[in-house]
């Protein structure tokens, strides 16, 4: 990841709305949600919420998936991790060992 796309995602992340979408989402797993679940859990109006679903896919933190004629959309973990790994490339001043305590706090099976 560069600079360009970290700071694409942190922006997306940086609104109220597309922060609570992404938390679901992660929530949800590997099984995602359609958009008019995701803005029913959330009390918003489904066109803001597909509003807010296009900022988080264009900065790579979700995508969507088709399950017959419903797409769903999950979080995707790998671009998520690619934000944490740029934001740590440069961690600790070189002693890995003091951000043991953050990977080990972030790491999943997903």
């Amino acid at each position: 990841m560069d600079k360009s796309s970290s700071l694409a995602a942190l922006a997306a992340l940086g609104q109220k709305t597309r922060l609570d979408v992404f938390r679901l989402l992660v929530r949800s797993g590997a099984e995602g949600l359609p958009a008019g679940e995701i803005a029913r859990q959330l009390g918003t109006v489904q066109n803001t919420t597909s509003a807010h679903l296009k900022v988080l896919d264009h900065a790579g933190l979700i995508r969507a998936k088709r399950d017959g004629r419903t797409i769903r959309y999950v979080a995707d973990m790998t671009g998520f991790r690619d934000l944490l790994a740029y934001l740590m490339e440069d961690c600790c001043n070189g002693r890995p060992e003091l951000c043991r305590p953050v990977i080990n706090a972030i790491a999943c099976d997903c």
